[in-house]
């Protein structure tokens, strides 16, 4: 008599994913590669046989949250494996958490998996575990219509406040066919918007040369103008260009070359530029390069060419030996320069970086003062550039669809070509069609505005 054997359940991964964009994409390789090799997800603590923490490393601030994420791993589930940035400090988070499993660095899929085989075996028997388990697409962390797209790791550049080159490494490219493989994948599984990072967007390609590979019958350089040109030909299934945006872009001189191509609608029109401050004295103590008058005159002549062009960028106040003068000068540059979406941090010591060495630094209380200061610009700067779009029509994305109300109406959240997910603003739309679907693309037309955020409904 035959008797039927019962297959173990797959043993179950949890994932808590902290920091960067850059980690995000991380956390999705791994799980990718721990569901082919037979095991499943568990969306809580409970359910998991083990769970990994992809950590933040880059601010003592990220450190602390990284070790209370660890923590509270192991209070809820006691079974943990530490990964990401901070597990380059390892002997620190023993320290802090001896009961986790093992700790390993950034980007190191292949350590995290075997770790996640040693304490937590596969369980459903080698002849099914030889079998990966079926899928249409990788894992994704994020919602289905907007992906990370990761072209580089690492930096080569040397930031007076930044350890980045020490956690991750120098710059080391992906193939240029691989990067253009994995977009077209993602738009055909239904990803509206791809969201280009590295840690140096336009010096993708430097280590490697620009080395040229065949795609599509013709030869494309590892270079972020023909990757840019390249993913402007994509499309979705339902033959709409894909909004695709560059993130972590230095000014360098080719960057003016893909600007045309926001004009052409072949790239999303917006640039997320870490300027960091416009001083020179600030800049060159940040080892940053410190051309900031020619940099306003590029952000004139890209206007020129491509008006609807966004601008984002960061800045840090604070920072030691910033004088009085020196944020005033930022302040002045700020209001010439018109920037779009603006994100500020107040300086602080990273362990291990450079700048911790430098005489002079900022009080506290004087950073707050000056953290208030330059966000008061910046909102003015942006509550005027947005109430300018009051009773245009423009294209947005659809992030969320909402419920009808008491009178039947259905709002959604959105975002314009301005606004990139989690970090810049909503276009909230009221009286929207019981047919809108999350990602669809849809014209509205721009009925209010705050100093971050736009209202609208459908055109």
């Amino acid at each position: 008599m035959n008797t039927a054997t019962t297959l173990p359940e797959a043993k179950k991964i949890g994932m808590v994913s902290l920091g960067c964009p850059k980690a995000l994409v991380d956390s999705e390789r791994i799980l990718t590669r721990l569901r082919a090799d037979g095991y499943a997800m568990s969306p809580d603590y409970a359910g998991a046989d083990v769970v990994l923490v992809n950590t933040c490393g880059f601010l003592d601030s990220a450190k602390e949250e990284s070790l209370q994420a660890i923590g509270e791993a192991i209070a809820e589930n006691g079974r943990v494996i530490v990964t990401g940035c901070m597990g380059e400090e390892a002997d620190a988070i023993r320290a802090a958490h001896p009961q986790v499993l093992a700790v390993t660095g950034a980007h190191q899929y292949e350590q995290v998996v075997e770790a996640v085989h040693t304490h937590a075996p596969p369980s459903q028997g080698p002849f099914v575990d030889l079998i990966p388990q079926p899928s249409d697409t990788d894992i994704k962390l994020t919602p289905r219509h907007y992906s990370y797209l990761k072209i580089s790791e690492g930096c080569n550049h040397s930031c007076a406040f930044c350890i980045i080159p020490d956690l991750r490494g120098k710059l080391a490219s992906r193939r240029i066919d691989a990067v253009l493989r994995e977009a077209e994948k993602l738009v055909a599984a239904g990803t509206k918007e791809l969201l280009v990072i590295s840690q140096d967007t336009s010096a993708y390609g430097v280590d490697t040369r620009h080395e040229p590979r065949d795609w599509k019958g013709r030869e494309v350089r590892a270079h972020m103008t023909d990757m840019a040109r390249e993913l402007g030909q994509l499309r979705t299934p339902e033959g709409e260009t894909p909004w695709t945006r560059l993130h972590y872009v230095y000014p360098y001189p080719h960057v003016d070359a893909v600007i045309p191509l926001m004009a052409e609608g072949l790239l999303t029109p917006y640039l997320d530029i870490p300027f960091q401050h416009a001083s020179p004295k600030v800049l060159k103590a940040m080892k940053r390069p410190a051309n900031e008058a020619k940099v306003l005159e590029r952000l004139e002549s890209w206007r020129e060419i491509c008006p609807e062009i966004a601008i984002r960028s960061s800045f840090v106040v604070g920072f030691p030996g910033e004088t009085e003068d020196d944020f005033r000068y930022l302040l002045d540059w700020l209001e010439e320069a018109q920037l779009d979406r603006v994100g500020a941090f107040r300086f602080e010591p990273v362990e291990g970086a450079q700048a911790n060495a430098l005489p002079d630094h900022v009080p506290e209380e004087i950073k707050e003062e000056r953290f208030a200061r330059v966000m008061e610009v910046t909102e003015r700067i942006s509550a005027a550039k947005l109430q300018a779009k009051v009773g245009k029509v423009i294209q947005v994305i659809v992030d969320e669809v909402g419920e009808p109300d008491e009178d039947g109406d259905i709002g959604a959240t959105a975002r314009s070509q301005a606004d990139a997910p989690e970090i810049d603003g909503a276009v909230y739309l009221r009286n929207v069609a019981t047919t809108l679907k999350v990602g669809d693309f849809v014209d509205v037309t721009v009925e209010d505005a705050d100093a971050h955020d736009l209202f609208g409904v459908p055109a």
